[in-house]
């Protein structure tokens, strides 16, 4: 049987307002029926910390130590905790909610989705597998979570070796279309990550960096040899083939379709009154 062809985009490092702006332009043309179901590669430039749709600034983000380390910042269209975007490669799938392989629910189409990650992740020789909460308590977890760092305890059906969770991704659905997006995180700088966020006390802050360690982990704190971004990009782009049984089509943006993009990112993602809405 032919198996389905995908778009397969490799957007290369752009600024947080366009990274965000062609996510949300890729899930307007699939609405439109104007591109099939596409699977995205991009990079951040400058490193950034992004946030999730419903995070408070004020409350949650330390913004000085953000300007600090010289740092973009954004929010995104999905939910989620921060993640500071850095030595990783960032992916997005979008894909139409009634595309007959996606299941209803959010948390069974993270199953379905996350195939590509897990194919990706054994490609790159790490025994990798679905986070699954069983006690009533672990589930309790993740409708409260401790703190507003997005890798601070995995969800349903995200990925985990040894235990600690090695990818980190959000969801959001509108049009009918499925936007997944994450962070396949290469190598990490704990302290500069919590330095980013607001704590309650110098103690709290201390409990849950050293919590972390045993939650979290970076791909190449795991390897004997460090995987570079253009491997990591070759292993994940067969992860996704091989996970969700497609082809993937490579596609470059046209001039006429980077404007649009382009004018989405200066109407929302570069814009204050968007970034620290909430």
């Amino acid at each position: 049987m032919m198996k389905e062809t995908w778009r397969f985009i490799d957007s290369g490092f752009s600024s947080p307002a366009y990274n965000m702006a062609l996510d949300e332009a890729l899930l307007n043309w699939h609405s439109e029926g104007v591109i099939p179901p596409t699977i995205r590669f991009y990079g951040w430039n400058p490193p950034t910390l992004s946030i999730g749709y419903f995070q408070k600034v004020e409350k949650e983000i330390n913004m000085d130590a953000v300007k600090k380390y010289g740092l973009g910042f954004v929010r995104r269209p999905t939910g989620g905790r921060g993640v500071l975007h850095d030595k990783e490669l960032t992916y997005s799938v979008i894909v139409s909610e009634a595309h007959p392989e996606m299941p209803k629910t959010v948390t069974e189409a993270y199953r379905v989705i996350s195939q590509g990650l897990l194919e990706g992740f054994k490609e790159l020789g790490l025994d990798t597998y679905f986070a699954i909460p069983k006690s009533q308590q672990e589930k309790d977890a993740l409708k409260n979570p401790r703190s507003a760092v997005c890798f601070d305890a995995p969800s349903w059906y995200e990925l985990v070796v040894e235990g600690r969770k090695v990818a980190g991704s959000a969801q959001t659905r509108q049009k009918g279309v499925i936007l997944q997006h994450g962070s396949i995180i290469l190598d990490l700088d704990e302290d500069q990550l919590f330095d980013l966020f607001k704590y309650p006390s110098d103690r709290v802050r201390e409990r849950l960096q050293k919590n972390f360690k045993n939650k979290a982990v970076a791909i190449n704190e795991l390897r004997e040899r460090p995987v570079s971004y253009e491997e990591a990009k070759e292993a994940f782009k067969l992860g996704f083939e091989r996970g969700l049984d497609i082809k993937l089509e490579p596609y470059t943006l046209t001039e006429e379709e980077k404007e649009i993009v382009q004018n989405i990112a200066n109407e929302r993602y570069a814009n204050d009154s968007w970034n620290y809405k909430k």
